[in-house]
């Protein structure tokens, strides 16, 4: 009866999203929609974005209304062809149930998982899959949630997994020493201990610069790297956006310091602040951060180049970079003669979550070189 109608539902973001505000409409009912075009504004409690259509289609019907809150994979609008009666669309409507799957039920069970290694208790996300395991590292500051809209998208492709760095997000707050190298040793002692090998690497910021350590250090474990906005190519960094990062104690402060993060700043919303400000105010993290700051970015510079080695790397190398960057300058990327480079227009800093749908493209197409 419905073969010819396509919902479109409420996505889910990241791992611990539920619901989500629809804050605005980008198509009008009897509009054709793309594969690709942005049909709609939503926010979480982590980000504001827009939705990408995964289908193509006439909208026959918006279901839901903008400000409202509504569940993961609630349905918000109908695309069907125009012969299919007005009548059978409010059936189909009416009738629409929000699916629930058994591996739903096991995420929820799950969402996060912890191993004791040498340097502490490590907080991990993780999805099953076949093939070469994906690992994902975040940058200074941030957590195992900047991956929230690659780690789904990913897994068909093998075993994914995102780790919070020590000092961030549910790890250990304290780091064994200051600079890159405790990172490096932490990612090292995981992957050790889920007996991951041959895994690509994909690190952004300064992960990207741990990611690649990993990488010239043991490369036994690395397949392939990708790496987003890396440190460690170059010596110029935002320095009012570090500074201001670890100074920051109220939403009026931190707000703006965040919008040097993306192209669009609208991106920043207040869910994100605060998410942020109840992280800083965590024992142990206002001091993680200013130590690792204090060894990593000296003097506004960065204080590791770690260019030569990885130019002598062997394994594929893939970098990409948002061309509107107000952290680290895109032209780093030429100082990486053997990778393959990827400016994205539209995106700042955080191109995996401004441009998730082709930063998930380059990272598959990566795996599968």
């Amino acid at each position: 009866m419905h073969e010819k109608i396509t919902p479109i539902v409420m996505p889910k973001w990241g791992l611990t999203m539920k619901e989500g505000t629809l804050s605005a409409w980008h198509v009008a009912e009897g509009q054709t929609i793309a594969p690709g075009q942005e049909i709609m504004d939503v926010e979480t409690d982590k980000i504001a974005n827009a939705v990408e259509a995964a289908d193509g289609g006439l909208l026959r019907r918006r279901v839901a209304q903008v400000g409202q809150v509504y569940p993961v994979k609630s349905l918000l609008g109908v695309m069907a062809p125009a012969d299919v009666p007005d009548a059978e669309i409010d059936t189909y409507v009416s009738g629409f149930k929000v699916p629930i799957s058994a591996e739903d039920e096991e995420e929820e069970a799950a969402v996060y998982r912890f191993v004791e290694t040498p340097s502490g208790r490590i907080r991990y996300a993780q999805r099953s899959g076949e093939g070469a395991p994906v690992l994902f590292i975040h940058g200074f500051g941030g957590d195992l949630n900047n991956w929230l809209f690659n780690i789904d998208a990913l897994s068909g492709s093998g075993p994914v997994f995102a780790l919070d760095l020590p000092g961030h997000g549910g790890s250990t707050k304290a780091i064994a020493k200051l600079g890159l190298d405790a990172l490096v040793a932490t990612v090292v002692e995981f992957m050790n201990a889920l007996k991951l090998s041959g895994a690509h690497l994909v690190g952004h910021s300064m992960g990207g610069a741990v990611a690649g350590l990993v990488a010239i250090q043991e490369p036994k474990l690395v397949r392939s790297l990708t790496l987003i906005s890396p440190a460690g190519l170059g010596q110029e960094i935002n320095a009012k956006y570090i500074d201001g990062f670890v100074a920051s104690e109220s939403r009026r402060d931190l707000k703006p310091v965040l919008q040097y993060l993306f192209a669009n700043a609208e991106l920043v919303s207040r869910a994100m602040v605060e998410d942020l400000l109840k992280y800083k105010r965590l024992d142990g993290v206002q001091a993680a951060l200013r130590d690792l700051a204090a060894a990593l970015f000296k003097e506004g510079r960065q204080e590791r180049n770690l260019a030569e080695d990885l130019a002598r790397l062997k394994l594929p190398i893939q970098v990409i970079w948002g061309a509107k960057d107000a952290i680290i300058p895109a032209a780093h990327a030429k100082a990486l003669p053997n990778a393959r480079v990827e400016i994205i227009d539209a995106a700042g800093h955080m191109a995996q979550m401004e441009a998730a749908n082709r930063v998930n493209d380059l990272i598959k197409a990566q795996m599968a070189r």
